[in-house]
């Protein structure tokens, strides 16, 4: 695994491991100052930037204030366009109504070549583990994105939201492709190079054939209208149109956040996330469906509206604003956080800010992965800056940092900050405190013992004065 990292590692034992990989950090650095400066250079082009930001955040929190009547709306919908609507509580539930409509689509008696399904590039999928799901069930799954296929044939994870490969160079692309595309049955051109226009064309030969032969595709969604039961994906390849188009049973597995009411809602966000996410003043593709049409695209759709600790978020007043992301990789672009430890470091698919914020709440902040994900930040700000739906994520944070402290294991942290309230709210012990530290500084020690080193292994502790300010003013004020 590229950085060294181990799923399940907590952030600060995976961020130690991947900031000593140098190849990591220096591809990092490159894409994340090269996405960022395009995408001030698109920003900066809108004078109105500000107000298209503020109203995606208004439509955003209407909605989300409102989500129980948008998705019955949006329900009642799909269905009078020929769709069919599953909801699914958790991520076990998903994975078994998509295996269950796959195993249906492809008959009881398909062959290996048959049990399979394209994918079009989805985070939600991801969040619940559905081509592992499928694996288990007997059926492939194919990446079609060519991020997500780099990822997929180099037996690796995502490591950023819009470019999962980002932690690659081209150089170990070309390794990927000469070595592990005969294993999906073509192998890759002979004198393959490192040139991008030819890692692009062998990616397009090895898929061609399989969006020919699939009979069911999986998608996600960037939206949702609950007007029309419509759905919208933009991408940049076209691989994404070519799911959504050939095959005959179109399965896309939704959060239920990413619902907007009104298609005038929608018009918000399309100019939002091109120029927060590639830079770009629209997407190349923009591919919208409604239900079904006879003669036209898939004869079945099927959406599964996925929870999965949405609802759980949605209670919390201060955490549930991460669910306006539009998912755009602005704040990873901009974190030095991120920039240094890379996107596995954070141990989910959600990596970076958004993912800091995301992850504990989606899961629950129980686990030692999901505990130490909230401290995974400088609180610089910088990832609110460029938010294009104003998530405040240091507010977040912090209040997730409250949460983890205030969860049982802490009681030596606890009894400390208790202790030193006491001293506070007295200032004749407070006083003799000062002075008995000051009188014994020479004795002090510059790293804590016990539970105390993991604060003083980054840190020194301050150098105490002689004397203190107390002190010191008495004796000098005029």
């Amino acid at each position: 695994m590229t950085g060294g990292t181990v799923a399940g590692e907590p952030f600060p034992e995976a961020a130690a491991r991947a900031t000593r990989d140098t190849t990591l950090r220096a591809n990092l650095r490159h894409a994340t100052h090269t996405i960022r400066d395009k995408r001030a250079r698109a920003v900066a082009e809108l004078p109105d930037w500000a107000g298209l930001r503020a109203a995606g955040k208004a439509i955003k929190d209407h909605t989300l204030h409102h989500l129980d009547r948008y998705l019955v709306q949006l329900e009642e919908a799909v269905t009078a366009a020929g769709g069919t609507v599953h909801w699914a509580a958790d991520a076990d539930e998903a994975n078994a109504i998509v295996t269950r409509l796959v195993r249906a689509a492809v008959g009881p008696d398909a062959g290996e070549a048959e049990a399979e399904v394209v994918k079009v590039k989805s985070m939600a999928t991801q969040e619940i583990g559905l081509n592992e799901a499928l694996a288990t069930a007997g059926i492939t799954a194919y990446e079609t994105d060519l991020a997500e296929l780099i990822v997929q044939l180099g037996d690796d994870r995502p490591s950023h939201i819009l470019v999962p490969a980002i932690h690659r160079n081209r150089a170990e692309i070309r390794e990927i492709f000469a070595g592990r595309m005969a294993s999906w049955g073509r192998p890759a051109p002979e004198g393959l190079t490192d040139e991008p226009a030819e890692l692009a064309e062998a990616a397009r030969l090895h898929l061609r054939e399989k969006f020919l032969r699939a009979r069911v595709a999986v998608s996600g969604a960037n939206f949702m209208v609950a007007e029309t039961g419509t759905l919208v994906v933009v991408e940049s390849e076209g691989n994404g149109r070519m799911c959504l188009t050939l095959p005959r049973t179109l399965i896309s597995v939704v959060g239920i956040e990413k619902v907007v009411p009104t298609w005038r809602d929608l018009e918000v966000f399309l100019q939002l996330l091109p120029r927060s996410s590639t830079a770009e003043r629209m997407n190349p593709y923009t591919s919208f469906w409604t239900g079904v049409t006879p003669g036209d695209g898939p004869s079945e759709f099927h959406l599964v509206l996925l929870d999965n600790g949405r609802t759980a978020t949605l209670a919390d007043e201060v955490g549930r604003q991460a669910l306006r992301c539009i998912r755009c990789s602005a704040c990873l672009n901009v974190c030095p956080v991120y920039e240094r430890a890379g996107g596995h470091a954070y141990g989910s698919v959600y990596p970076g800010p958004i993912g800091a914020i995301l992850t504990p709440q989606l899961r629950g902040i129980t686990g030692p992965v999901e505990a130490s994900l909230p401290f995974a930040s400088s609180l610089c700000g910088a990832c609110y800056e460029v938010c294009p739906v104003a998530i405040d994520i240091p507010e977040v944070l912090v209040h997730l940092r409250e949460r983890v402290a205030a969860q049982r294991g802490h009681r030596l942290e606890r009894a400390a900050v208790a202790a030193v309230g006491y001293v506070l709210d007295h200032p004749e012990l407070l006083r003799a405190a000062e002075r008995a530290a000051a009188r014994t500084r020479r004795f002090h020690p510059r790293r804590l013992p016990g539970p105390g080193r993991a604060w003083t292994d980054t840190r020194d502790l301050p150098e105490l004065p002689p004397e203190p300010f107390r002190d010191w003013w008495r004796r000098n004020r005029r």
